[in-house]
């Protein structure tokens, strides 16, 4: 009877783990793939004045179209004094050439003296104006990672004061204005009172400007400078941003010791972790354009297709990579 009871429970056994181990097996086909990245939504952007290449707005629509840009940086100057048909017929080429606008930079001196920036400021409206007729909705800007004889605190004020009086002008035109943190350990040392320099300090100073149109520029060189990670990416959202710059660092040089104009293209080295900065834009869904900066000397001296052939596979590249393609 024992060793009846002990076939029955033994049989039982095998039965039950053969059921079990079948549907484990099952489970595990049916189970879903590891999740993909997003889709991306960001267009690589062609800035020449960032790669040093020039041209007129008309040979760079044809230069964006050749290469595989999606958006072009907006020619400020030359868009003011396009009639409006001229401005009309503009736009129908890019749009025939499915290129968008980038950001255009901030012509108001908001680092200097009283003067200059009420200088700019009165500028400001009819640069704004003018911007909107074009359909361009991105300003962009750097800030000065120290200062000579303002405190942090004092400095700090400044720029919120000044910034928002400029983000004010810009949003009644339906723009929005993207701040730049510089991160090099060499900039932000360079004077007596470091100023910001790092993700959080900007996010601060955002916070402290206001009115909702006032986001970043990021810039995975200062991203990588300021010693920051895809985590830190990943507590913004797509509208926290308004222009990103994409470029490499040199190699075998420690992070504290890298200078802000010696740079490289996209993956040229690898120092520069362009799965995780770009994956992460692709996560928060940004939808913004991203243009090259690599600061190159080389890339200067290369006549001009030959750079901005480099410029584009070097940022398809960084794509792919993030893509994991």
């Amino acid at each position: 009877m024992n060793a009846l009871l002990r076939n029955c429970s033994r049989r039982e056994f095998l039965s039950t783990t053969a059921a079990g181990l079948a549907g484990f097996a099952f489970a595990a086909s049916v189970a879903p793939a590891a999740e993909s990245m997003p889709q991306r939504k960001f267009t690589l952007c062609l800035a020449c004045g960032m790669i040093g290449v020039s041209g007129d707005p008309h040979q760079v629509v044809n230069w964006a179209s050749q290469f595989g840009f999606e958006s072009i940086e907006p020619p400020a100057s030359f868009l003011a004094k396009l009639s409006d048909a001229d401005l009309q017929a503009y736009r129908e080429t890019m749009k025939a050439r499915k290129l968008s606008w980038g950001a255009a930079g901030l012509p108001v001196d908001f680092r200097g003296t009283d003067a200059a920036f009420e200088q700019g400021m009165k500028a400001l409206p009819g640069f704004a104006k003018s911007l909107q007729r074009a359909e361009v909705t991105r300003v962009a800007t750097w800030l000065s990672p120290s200062h000579r004889t303002l405190t942090y605190r004092a400095n700090f004020r400044l720029h919120a004061q000044r910034l928002r009086e400029a983000a004010r002008v810009l949003g009644d035109h339906g723009i929005r204005l993207g701040l730049e943190y510089v991160g090099p350990k060499n900039s932000w040392s360079a004077n007596r009172f470091p100023f910001i320099h790092t993700m959080v300090e900007m996010k601060e100073l955002i916070a402290e400007i206001g009115g909702g149109n006032v986001g970043f520029l990021l810039d995975s060189w200062h991203w990588y400078t300021a010693e920051e990670t895809e985590a830190d990416l990943l507590t913004l959202t797509a509208k926290d941003i308004v222009m990103c710059h994409l470029n490499d660092a040199p190699k075998n040089v420690p992070v504290a010791q890298q200078v802000d104009n010696r740079r490289e293209l996209p993956c040229a080295t690898g120092v520069i972790d362009v799965k995780a900065y770009l994956g992460a834009l692709m996560k928060i869904g940004y939808d913004g354009p991203v243009a090259c900066e690599p600061f190159s000397q080389e890339l200067r001296k290369m006549p001009p297709e030959q750079a901005l052939g480099a410029v584009a596979a070097a940022m398809k590249k960084a794509v792919a990579i993030a893509e994991g393609s």
